[in-house]
C-alpha cells in the first residue's frame, strides 16, 4: 500500500475531509478520530469508500472507531482485507 504522494486513501480523507486545510500534520499516526477529523458520520463514509473502492463487503470491515484511528490503521486493515487483484 502507497504511502507516498499517490496514496488513496490519504487523498481521500484530504479532499473530503480537510478540503480547503493545511494537510501537512497529516501523518500517518495523526489519530483522525481524536482530533474528530473524521466524525461519526463521517466514519460511515469512509467505510463506504473503503468498501466500494477496495471490493470489500461491508459486512466484513469493522465498525468500531478504533479500526480507522489513523491512516496506518486504515492501510493495515485494507492490506489484510482487500481481494489480493485490487
Amino acid at each position: 500500500m502507497s504511502t507516498g504522494a499517490h496514496d488513496p486513501i490519504r487523498a481521500y480523507i484530504v479532499n473530503e475531509f480537510l478540503a480547503g486545510e493545511d494537510a501537512e500534520d497529516l501523518t500517518d499516526d495523526f489519530d483522525l478520530i481524536e482530533s474528530t477529523v473524521v466524525n461519526s458520520l463521517g466514519l460511515v463514509r469512509l467505510i463506504s469508500w473503503i468498501s466500494e473502492t477496495y471490493h470489500i463487503p461491508v459486512d466484513d470491515i469493522p465498525l468500531e472507531p478504533a479500526a480507522y484511528r489513523t491512516l496506518a490503521d486504515i492501510r493495515g486493515f485494507v492490506a489484510q482485507a482487500a481481494p489480493a487483484s485490487v
